[in-house]
């Protein structure tokens, strides 16, 4: 299974180096890490122009835009469902994998 490498830093200064495992259909695994990055440099300017929602806000947008994405594939929609799920969680457990070094913080 090919893997895509990623490196996510929080608004926070966490770093997060994740191994994402990708579907075996996958065309263009640095095109996949693109459209993250685009994706959440969006989150961010978001942020920066309308101020901080809740995670939990966050969360169900994106999983709602998710949803939408997947129905807008020409296919039966239980496919796209199915694939979107395991998409989703082959995710999570590589973020469960995922090395995570918090922002240096202390005193000078």
């Amino acid at each position: 299974m090919k893997k895509l490498p990623y490196t996510a830093t929080t608004r926070t200064g966490d770093v997060l180096d994740i191994e994402f495992p990708l579907h075996n259909d996958t065309v263009d695994p640095v095109r996949v890490g693109q459209l993250v990055s685009t994706l959440l440099r969006a989150i961010d300017r978001d942020f920066d122009v309308a101020g901080e929602m809740s995670n939990g806000d966050v969360l169900q947008a994106l999983v709602m835009a998710t949803a939408i994405r997947a129905r807008m594939i020409h296919a039966p929609s239980q496919l796209t469902e199915g694939i979107a799920k395991e998409l989703l969680s082959i995710s999570l457990d590589a973020l469960a994998n995922a090395e995570h070094r918090g922002a240096e913080a202390g005193h000078a």
